[in-house]
């Protein structure tokens, strides 16, 4: 991958691609690489607590971010409703109805009956929340006023399809294609609840399907249930992650016309590696050209969810796999000292070398090489500079620094400090750095040959 190459086009495939938004950054991720709706969470109500999520006042200019790149705004509101929540409600849908946001995606039939009373112009989605199977439940919600309805996970693909064939032509469909699957119908479980008081259904779930577990044998009769365990236990209700990026013709024929990747709590070189690789099969570019991006990022073990079989779970242990360590964020990108030459300005995540042989993920083009040259370090700006008169973002260090400011070093050792490296090609500012590392994880104390602690989910 020594050169930039263009993305090879056949026959565009013409669907929503919809990509998860955690917070700022990961919204600037999904847009860049290719996202037509992004799917957000204002401060409560939304299935992801713990992702950063957006302050309310914040809203209009993730509204405004994502109208300009011509991409849409769902905003989750899909927790299990209590009574205290309904008189929230209300002011809160009116809030998000004047930031502009396009679609909510609802999965309590309340809270969707209050939000075509207070925010009529704003699209109506029922969440997979709602596990809609059939096409009789999905007419019931588009006489309520469903624009779309996201078919419930336990779908096979024959479902889908039949289910298209049954409803309204103007009901529309969306489905997951990419992320992390629970091991409940649609989300609905009371395992994290029941352990730790925090509650799945209401946004904090704290994935014990993940955790190992030491089973005794019972004994009942006429009945067996035998378990495969080593001396760490057994992770049995820890399911695969979905990759359907091999299918997503198949989903389009079936009549899907939105494909959804899970991820709000994933950062934005996730959003961007996953995004990117769906946009480029939707644009024309071969599966298989492309399958190999997917295993760059930090992810369990692919399956094709209940699309074509039942579910399958990763017993062995709950850990993450990775081809790929991100290392930096391109920042800017301005001309060299020479004709031909330019300064890429990044900001460092993880260590990278004088010399290191990189690989560039930037959107609308394949992977391509780049070997770190005149690595230097701007030393007055970063998380442990205290000065008063310190910049305080990198825009404002960058526009402060001068030529004589930026220090020759061997390492970009610093998280989150900036740094300038020289290259012949031209890069693209929201474009990411990444080396090619292959690394295995486990959580719980499970030993995995290989394996490195830490890997960034």
């Amino acid at each position: 991958m020594s050169e930039i190459q263009s993305v090879s086009c056949g026959e565009k495939i013409n669907m929503e691609l919809l990509a998860p938004a955690g917070g700022m950054e990961q919204l600037r991720a999904a847009l860049a690489f290719g996202a037509d709706a992004v799917y957000l969470a204002a401060d409560k109500f939304g299935m992801r607590a713990r992702a950063t999520n957006f302050a309310m006042e914040d809203i209009p200019e993730a509204v405004a971010l994502a109208h300009d790149a011509g991409a849409k705004v769902h905003v989750t509101c899909n927790v299990l409703m209590h009574p205290d929540d309904m008189d929230e409600l209300p002011a809160y849908f009116r809030a998000l109805d004047e930031a502009g946001v396009d679609a909510f995606i609802i999965g309590d039939m309340g809270a969707f009956a209050l939000a075509g009373e207070v925010a009529p112009r704003v699209e109506r989605h029922v969440s997979t929340q709602a596990s809609v199977a059939n096409a009789q439940a999905a007419r019931v919600w588009h006489a309520l006023g469903a624009k779309r309805v996201v078919c419930a996970r336990e779908m096979s693909l024959a479902d889908i399809a039949r289910m298209r064939q049954e409803i309204p032509d103007d009901l529309e469909l969306e489905a997951f294609v990419h992320g992390a699957m629970c091991m409940a119908v649609s989300g609905r479980c009371l395992i994290s609840s029941y352990l730790t008081g925090r509650s799945g259904n209401k946004g904090n779930c704290t994935q014990p399907c993940r955790w190992s577990y030491q089973i005794e044998e019972e004994k009942r009769p006429g009945q067996f249930f035998p378990v495969e365990e080593t001396e760490r236990g057994s992770f049995i209700m820890n399911a695969k992650d979905l990759n359907m990026l091999s299918h997503v013709r198949e989903l389009a024929d079936a009549g899907v016309n939105s494909i959804k990747i899970e991820g709000r709590n994933k950062k934005a070189f996730y959003v961007a590696t996953v995004v990117g690789a769906y946009r480029r099969v939707l644009d024309g570019q071969d599966p298989a050209e492309v399958q190999e991006e997917l295993f760059a990022i930090s992810h369990r073990p692919y399956d094709t969810g209940f699309y074509f079989h039942e579910g399958v779970q990763a017993p062995e242990y709950d850990g993450y796999e990775q081809e790929t360590i991100h290392v930096a964020d391109v920042v800017d990108v301005a001309p060299g000292d020479t004709d031909g030459e330019y300064f890429a300005y990044v900001v460092c995540r993880n260590r990278f070398s004088e010399g290191e042989r990189l690989e560039v993920l930037s959107p609308a083009t394949d992977p391509f090489e780049l070997v770190v040259t005149d690595a230097r370090w701007y030393p007055y700006f970063g998380p442990d500079m205290h000065d008063v008169d310190a910049p305080k973002t990198v825009q404002e260090a960058l526009a402060r620094a001068q030529a004589d400011d930026w220090m020759c070093v061997a390492d970009a050792n610093r998280s989150k400090n900036v740094y300038r490296i020289t290259t012949t090609t031209p890069l693209v500012a929201g474009s990411f750095l990444r080396v090619r590392t292959p690394r295995r994880s486990a959580r719980h104390g499970v030993d995995v040959p290989g394996g490195a602690a830490g890997a960034d989910a």
